[in-house]
């Protein structure tokens, strides 16, 4: 599984183009950035969705590749034999150095994106009751830990232009709202909420920020990063994030020492340094494996997000000409790192099954607003979100990962511009 590739291109070109090489994988003959030729094709989008991409059997270009190179697995051989396996050393050496990226005091391994919004809101003191307000277009793990922890979603409407929560709506939803406690801003496909403005609306009302920073690893907005903007900041590692650790995973980060204690005793049965179990808590934990192959992919998660911001900007401009398709809007003063390219077109499903039969795999991220999932929609009742509502039959999701090349973007594009001609 070593992958000694490292081209200079920041996106690897292919030998042939995507157009004229039916059956290759993404057109390249071997992956970018790191990323192993053995990476496995996944049946699962992005973000935990489960919608699957529309692709026929013979796949011209992927949506998503996984991989790990060389040294990561040598890495993981090491702890494999050294027999520690959990509450280790290497665990410890990962949260420091997410940490440090982060620009946060303190990072606490998890194990799930999931595990990390569910022991956040616990630490920030979110009881059964109290409002938390989240989006209304997310996936439904951002809601889940709210309801799970008897807490009460109170639903925001996104703003049109970068699909994140709308800071006006959200003024709107507190002032409503007989019990504010917390507020979850999503920074989707991997650009930043407006963080200035929510903090500012939470500061008035004391409401816990926390960041669901699931799919913007590293993302930054005027100045701050994500996961460093709000009280609690959440990550995820699942497989087709912008990082992984070979599996399920997730990072807290804070800078208030107190709740990441909080958080480090709930993710271990609540049992603190004493070894008493002070509190309630369960099995949370981030294993030695995991946080190995994470300690690799944070070495070079930075260089793969420039190479998903240098695809999307080859996908906005091969796109611009096309009347029919909006492309994404970057916040502005920041840096978006494309966990997803993300469109909005008419007639969705037709141009998802026309870009299927020519091997463009793509996803839907996501086709129900959280509000309207049964399991939600059935505690909530009627909740009016038009905008986020509109999205669900427009948004699909493009091809998108570090090793793309420019023949695939340009192939993609070219074959959306056939189906509106």
């Amino acid at each position: 599984m070593t992958d000694s590739s490292d081209p200079t291109e920041p996106i690897a070109e292919a030998t042939e183009s995507a157009a004229d090489s039916p059956g290759t994988t993404a057109g390249t003959t071997e992956m970018a950035a790191d990323v192993s030729e053995t990476a496995a094709d996944v049946s699962e989008t992005a973000a935990d969705s489960s919608d699957s991409t529309a692709a026929p059997k013979e796949t011209t270009v992927d949506f998503t590749r996984i991989g790990v190179d060389g040294d990561t697995v040598a890495d993981v051989v090491s702890v494999l034999e050294g027999g520690r396996y959990v509450k280790g050393p290497v665990l410890e050496r990962f949260e420091d150095r997410f940490a440090e990226r982060a620009g946060v005091d303190h990072a606490v391994g998890v194990s799930s994106g999931t595990a990390a919004l569910l022991l956040a809101l616990r630490a920030g003191g979110v009881e059964a009751g109290d409002d938390v307000f989240v989006p209304g277009h997310t996936f439904f793990a951002t809601a889940s830990p709210v309801l799970a922890l008897g807490a009460e979603p109170r639903f925001v409407d996104v703003d049109p232009d970068t699909y994140t929560m709308d800071p006006d709506a959200l003024a709107e939803a507190v002032d409503g709202a007989a019990n504010p406690a917390a507020v979850i801003p999503v920074h989707i496909y991997g650009g930043m909420a407006d963080m200035g403005a929510i903090r500012g609306i939470a500061d008035e009302h004391d409401l816990f920020v926390l960041e669901d920073a699931c799919q913007a690893h590293f993302a930054s907005r005027d100045g701050e990063t994500a996961g460093a903007a709000g009280d609690v900041g959440a990550f995820s590692f699942y497989p087709s994030k912008n990082m992984t650790v070979a599996g399920d995973g997730g990072m807290v980060t804070t800078d208030d020492a107190d709740l990441a204690e909080r958080m480090r005793e709930f993710r271990n049965h609540g049992r603190g340094d004493d070894g008493v179990h002070a509190s309630l808590g369960l099995n949370y934990r981030l294993d030695e494996t995991s946080a190995a192959v994470g300690l690799g992919q944070l070495a070079k998660v930075d260089r793969w997000n420039e190479n998903r911001n240098l695809a999307a900007g080859r996908y906005t401009e091969r796109l611009a000409g096309i009347s029919e398709v909006r492309t994404p809007t970057e916040p502005e003063n920041g840096h978006h790192v494309y966990h997803l390219y993300v469109i909005e077109v008419p007639e969705r499903d037709a141009l998802r099954e026309h870009l299927a039969e020519r091997g463009i795999e793509t996803g839907i991220h996501y086709d129900t607003a959280l509000h309207e999932h049964p399991a939600i929609a059935e505690r909530v009742g009627d909740v009016d979100l038009p905008r986020s509502e509109r999205l669900v039959d427009r948004i699909v999701s493009l091809p998108m990962h570090p090793a793309i090349s420019e023949s695939d973007v340009e192939y993609v594009a070219r074959t959306i511009a056939e189906f509106y001609r």
